[in-house]
């Protein structure tokens, strides 16, 4: 669902503004997450709760599919393009910090005692979710249009009237490059954070060491996150987002071989280095593909480049991997299989990184650029 929330919007943010499509976002997302601890048991309702539940689902993952381009696009379309890495980087942060929140949220609903948790306190947390709900609305209403669509939209008769034929038409290689660069995160994170909860099971780990290792992993990743987005604003975007990928790769044999240990402390190192190569990619992406597009078509471009990765890399990496680990009894196939994305990310960086930035959206100049700069207006002065 997730790319179809993208396409649809993108075609929001395109034609109406970034602001009307965070509403929506925000809105599906927070109603659907609401409805889930209403849902009738199986008991009460029969067939139609596991039915509501999908439905339910598949609107977040519409709503989420929306709420990245928009988030970044709030923020690199409002900043200079000498800080844009760095705080842009701050999106990337509130999904970190996100996911350390639902964690601590789901460790506090699992102290119900008896079998309260499976009864009722399973609920807790999705109607919780309503508090977080009116502050993101509040926050949204008083948030201005972005700087970048309200010049775009000053300068153009009228926004495209398909934004996504127009992304097609004018931007294919960049919505294939940026689809290429999420295999490594996309397919990583679903791995750490999905299926290692599997493969703590099957070695034995125990639940409770599993939460706070991906727990302490994302904090770390968050705060990685804004160190990475400040460094691709002194050194470029690429070097970054490469050493990340190279991260990966070279990590992801180890990150099981930590975990069939099943001690703690290497457990909780497996996800912590793990999660700072994550960080090298996901702080640097809001810049870099914002960068890869042109304003009048960025959210719709950004959506879909992001999104289609996010349903193949992402969402079936823990279905393969689950499945390889049941053929084989071993983690190999599946560190073979986060490898292999990995280097999809890395021959694009390689071969492909040439793709032409969008025009307004310039990279950000080295620090020997703007040395050289100033020697030519020394010399013309």
């Amino acid at each position: 669902a997730r790319p179809i929330g993208g396409l649809i919007f993108g075609h929001i943010g395109d034609r109406r503004g970034r602001k009307a499509a965070l509403m929506g976002t925000l809105s599906l997302m927070g109603g659907a997450t609401f409805c889930m601890g209403l849902l009738p048991s199986y008991s009460t309702a029969g067939l139609l709760s596991p039915l509501l539940l999908v439905l339910l689902r598949v609107l977040q993952g519409a709503a989420a599919g929306g709420e990245w381009g928009g988030g970044v696009l709030i923020i690199t379309e409002n900043v200079p393009a000498e800080r844009r890495g760095f705080l842009a980087s701050f999106s990337s942060c509130g999904m970190g910090l996100g996911f350390v929140l639902s964690s601590l949220a789901l460790w506090l609903a699992e102290q119900v005692s008896g079998d309260g948790f499976l009864a009722w306190g399973w609920r807790l947390p999705f109607l919780a979710s309503a508090v977080i709900f009116v502050v993101g609305i509040y926050i949204r209403r008083n948030l201005g249009e972005t700087d970048g669509f309200e010049a775009e939209s000053a300068k153009a008769a009228s926004a495209p009237h398909s934004p996504l034929r127009e992304v097609l038409r004018r931007h294919p290689h960049e919505v294939l490059f940026a689809m290429a660069l999420r295999f490594a995160d996309s397919g990583a994170s679903y791995i750490f954070m999905s299926f290692s909860l599997v493969y703590g099971a099957y070695v034995g780990i125990s639940s409770t060491v599993l939460l706070w290792a991906g727990i302490v992993g994302m904090l770390v990743d968050s705060a990685m996150m804004v160190v990475f987005g400040r460094l691709s604003d002194k050194v470029g975007r690429r070097p970054v987002y490469l050493g990340g990928a190279i991260g990966m790769l070279v990590w992801a044999a180890p990150f099981f071989l930590l975990m069939d240990t099943g001690h703690p402390a290497a457990v909780w190192a497996a996800f912590i280095v793990g999660h700072i190569a994550i960080a090298a990619m996901i702080g640097v992406q809001p810049s870099y593909f914002s960068e890869l597009f042109s304003t009048s078509t960025r959210y719709s471009g950004m959506a879909l480049g992001h999104e289609l990765s996010s349903a193949i890399a992402g969402g079936l990496s823990p279905v393969v991997a689950t499945a390889l680990l049941a053929a084989t009894g071993h983690f190999l196939p599946v560190a073979l299989l986060t490898m292999g994305m990995a280097v999809v990310t890395l021959v694009a960086l390689v071969f492909f990184a040439h793709v032409p930035q969008a025009e307004g959206a310039a990279e950000p100049e080295s620090a020997d650029t703007k040395t050289e700069k100033k020697e030519i207006d020394a010399s013309v002065a």
